[in-house]
């Protein structure tokens, strides 16, 4: 690999936004880096901004890329053959959801169509699964009877609601449990 090897002027990206390191392969292959930080906008914009890339390659008729890295995506996967239509869609949801719609993205091994779908049925964030079995015994049960409110096992309940596949969990940090339906 050419030790003396510079990567194409940077373009300022947004310190908020996520972005990928598009690589140029003939320039990769030939032992050299040239590539780019690219914000991940819109598709069209990023496509332009890789056909630019290519342009400038220190290799003739550059043509093929590849996402060599990729940063502000919460730790989701990127295929570095993924396209910017799905790459943009991915940071636009990380953006609006943060860290639990990463979370919620590889709970549905990377399909941002269900990710997206899970949010209707958010049911809240909790301190724990027990917190959220007792606010719903409470709010759709009848009254419990004060004798009876501490033989109540509310984490068994909750873990029984896991189980059943009534819902799920993303936890995000200790007492925060974001609780989902499965409907």
């Amino acid at each position: 690999m050419d030790t003396n090897a510079t990567a194409a002027p940077a373009v300022p990206c947004r310190a908020d936004r996520p972005r990928i390191y598009v690589a140029c392969l003939a320039a990769y292959n030939g032992g050299r880096l040239h590539g780019q930080w690219i914000d991940a906008t819109e598709p069209d914009e990023v496509r332009e901004e890789v056909r630019t890339m290519l342009a400038d390659s220190p290799e003739p008729d550059a043509e093929e890329w590849a996402i060599h890295d990729h940063e502000g995506f919460e730790g989701c996967r990127i295929s570095e053959w993924a396209s910017f239509d799905s790459v943009c869609a991915l940071a636009d949801f990380v953006e609006q959801h943060g860290r639990l719609g990463a979370r919620l993205y590889g709970h549905f091994e990377d399909n941002l169509d269900e990710a997206r779908a899970a949010f209707d049925n958010h049911a809240g964030e909790y301190r724990s699964l027990a917190d959220f079995a007792e606010e719903i015994t409470r709010e759709t049960g009848p009254e419990i009877p004060a004798a009876l409110q501490y033989y109540i096992d509310w984490e068994a309940m909750g873990r029984d609601l896991e189980l059943n596949g009534d819902v799920f969990t993303i936890t995000l940090g200790f007492d925060e449990v974001h609780v989902f339906w499965n409907r």
